[in-house]
């Protein structure tokens, strides 16, 4: 399809994208395929009074600077449900912890995990519903994740990169054009929960926007037009430098 063709919203989309130079090469990952999809259940976090509300939002800081460390599954399931979590089943819609324009929750939680302790090294994916995680791959993607977000050495340090992808139609088969508004408003919601969450839990966390959409795209299985990475996070236990 030609530019020309594109509706403003998806022409916004397409004519923003960062693409790397085509001289460059990038270093292939390790990585061995899973022959059956993998779901590996999530236990749902311990509600407990820690920080006010007041005093995380005080506390909040983008954190750059991990330690080696793995953070714990439990706690990769704590920040899920902050992030994502339903809070009650109701007929419809179900309720989640972050808003959605008209609840229709276009946007995807993919994970590049690196160092979760009793949890695989690969690609993961929510099951919202179900509160579980789909191994995608299997392997080590921190140098590939890492490429991919325009060279940036903090996902590579990382224990998980969370990639937030767009499920486009649907939120366009009710909005049309006005959808690519809301979808980065939805976004923002998350990435916030994850911020606060993450701060509460003593964790570092570094939102990142600046990526070369196709590898990332390419990276977690979609297709770029009607599913499309919009923004990413990285976690980890906290080193020495906070900005």
């Amino acid at each position: 399809m030609e530019p020309s063709d594109l509706k403003i919203g998806e022409r916004f989309q397409e004519e923003t994208k960062y693409f790397r130079p085509s001289a460059v090469s990038l270093a292939s990952d390790k990585r061995a395929e899973s022959s059956l999809p993998k779901i590996i259940p999530l236990s749902p976090p311990e509600l407990f009074s820690g920080l006010s509300l007041w005093e995380i939002l005080r506390k909040r800081r983008s954190i750059r600077d991990y330690s080696k460390e793995p953070i714990l599954l439990s706690e990769l399931a704590g920040l899920l449900w902050a992030t994502q979590g339903l809070t009650m089943k109701a007929p419809a819609p179900w309720f989640r912890t972050v808003p959605s324009a008209g609840a229709l929750h276009p946007i995807d939680t993919y994970l590049v995990v690196n160092r979760v302790r009793h949890l695989p090294s690969g690609i993961y994916w929510l099951h919202v519903e179900d509160f579980a995680l789909e191994l995608k791959k299997e392997g080590d993607f921190s140098t590939r994740v890492a490429q991919a977000a325009l060279d940036q050495d903090v996902a590579r340090s990382a224990a998980v990169v969370f990639l937030w992808v767009a499920v486009i139609p649907r939120s366009s088969q009710k909005y049309r054009q006005r959808a690519y508004r809301y979808i980065y408003l939805d976004c923002g919601h998350i990435a916030q929960n994850l911020y606060l969450a993450s701060t509460a839990m003593n964790l570092g966390c570094c939102a990142i926007a600046a990526f070369f959409d196709e590898e990332m795209n390419r990276l977690v299985g979609v297709d770029g037009t009607e599913a499309t990475t919009l923004y990413l996070a990285t976690i980890g236990r906290k080193g020495q430098t906070e900005g």
